[in-house]
């Protein structure tokens, strides 16, 4: 099989890096195609690690200079993980995050490294949606995109028919403060954001609870990836 730069409609993608390629064999060694490594890694501790990883797993490495150089977005890139793209489905008895409409691959993965972080590892994305698949998401993740479980929707109706959590709208007019929020710890929840720009449009205003974190005058508002942190670190410390 002929691998190419990646494109959104491919059925695979990469991971670029050594730690991502490393977690990719740790979490998700079911979905491995092939790992390609550099020449110039053959010292590195990481790659050495790759190497034990494949041999346990019984997945094939190559040693392809030309190849790796191809695909990589970064220079100086040691390893490359090439793996089908996973078909998730999230869990009907754990929290999740999701995202309506979001447009920023730096911003979708600090989102899932910060998530996995605190422990949240499902993650709704509500088309028209950035490519969670996108070798740059999974790198600005730091690999922890394959400890996620993502799946898309074409509308968060399609979500509300499968999943049956307790929302909490996320929203710049919203009259409850976050530390307001009482977490009704019988049933998990579903923290629900709005595009970078737009944020959540009319149509959420009676869904869930809606909430707002504060922040000083001085700014309109808070980058996406700030306020899921901050919200995910609050429902989880509550």
């Amino acid at each position: 099989m002929t691998f190419k730069s990646y494109k959104k409609d491919y059925d695979y993608s990469y991971s670029n890096g050594v730690f991502p390629t490393i977690e990719l064999l740790q979490h998700r060694p079911n979905i491995i195609e092939k790992i390609l490594l550099h020449s110039k890694g053959s010292q590195n501790q990481g790659i050495k690690k790759i190497i034990e990883l494949c041999n346990q797993h019984g997945i094939v490495f190559e040693l392809n200079d030309k190849l790796v150089s191809k695909l990589s977005t970064k220079e100086n890139c040691y390893a490359i993980g090439i793996f089908s793209k996973p078909s998730d489905n999230l869990s009907d008895i754990e929290n999740h995050i999701v995202l309506v409409n979001p447009g920023d691959m730096g911003n979708l993965g600090t989102i899932i490294r910060t998530a996995v972080g605190f422990g949240i590892t499902n993650l709704g994305i509500i088309r028209p949606a950035v490519d969670a698949y996108d070798p740059k998401v999974i790198r600005g993740s730091m690999g922890s995109f394959f400890k996620m479980s993502i799946q898309y929707f074409d509308s968060f109706q399609e979500y509300m028919t499968r999943y049956f959590n307790e929302i909490y709208t996320f929203r710049l007019n919203a009259q409850t403060t976050l530390n307001n929020v009482k977490i009704n710890g019988g049933r998990p929840y579903t923290l629900l954001f709005g595009n970078e720009s737009s944020g959540l449009a009319r149509e959420f205003n009676n869904i869930g609870y809606s909430v707002k974190i504060p922040h000083g005058y001085e700014i309109d508002s808070l980058n996406l990836a700030i306020a899921v942190a901050i919200a995910v670190h609050h429902f989880t410390n509550n």
